[in-house]
């Protein structure tokens, strides 16, 4: 599936999805061209993948089928990895542990460090406890199936370096259940809802809802 961004503006009382230039809408509901105030400019709302190998010290979800993988129509496996300072992403597969130059190009990228946090110095320890942590035995591809029975794998890998980095920082460990609630599923569930919404528009030219039905 080939994404981008959506405009987003409202006329006769209704929000409007559409793709192309600010400066050439129409309304569907009336079939007039649309002329906005300032205060009722456009806006566009960008598409919520990025390139993962792009990001530095992020937790990235990504799908082999692409932004397709994030539709609500699409039941395909998500899978999770750790970028490190230089967007090589390191994720736990049945081959082991791979570090991965490309093929994170659509991602939902969850950042794990502050700005305020990251300095040279961070960023160099941030890449040598990856590089050690992604060498332990736990993460073999002879553990694999063994990881999977306790529904770990790639998550797993990712959730526990995660806590592992928190630990040496003096950091309680963030739970499972927590990180999911709190980051992952809001993402996941606002990028499926764009998905959705730019299907429509990519099919009909445009969506068009009340306050508070589109992403």
């Amino acid at each position: 599936m080939e994404t981008g961004d959506l405009v987003r503006f409202r006329h006769c009382g209704r929000t409007v999805y559409t793709l192309g230039s600010p400066a050439g809408l129409w309304c569907p509901a009336c079939g007039l061209a649309v002329r906005l105030g300032l205060m009722e400019a456009p806006v566009r709302i960008r598409i919520p993948l990025r390139d993962g190998h792009r990001t530095a010290c992020c937790f990235l979800i990504t799908s082999r089928f692409g932004a397709a993988g994030f539709s609500e129509e699409n039941e395909s496996e998500l899978h999770v990895g750790i970028s490190n300072s230089k967007g090589v992403v390191f994720n736990y597969t049945e081959s082991g542990i791979r570090c991965q130059q490309q093929g994170w190009e659509q991602s939902i990228v969850i950042p794990l460090v502050a700005p305020s946090n990251d300095s040279l110095s961070f960023r160099m320890l941030w890449d040598e406890q990856l590089e050690t942590y992604s060498r332990l035995n736990t993460w073999t591809a002879a553990r694999f199936q063994e990881q999977r029975e306790f529904g770990s794998c790639c998550y797993g890998f990712a959730l526990s370096f995660i806590n592992h980095v928190m630990k040496e920082e003096g950091k309680q460990p963030i739970s499972r259940e927590r990180f999911t609630s709190q980051y992952i599923l809001p993402r996941t569930e606002a990028t499926s809802r764009y998905l959705s919404v730019y299907q429509h528009v990519c099919q009909h030219g445009h969506y068009m809802t009340g306050d508070g039905d589109g992403p």
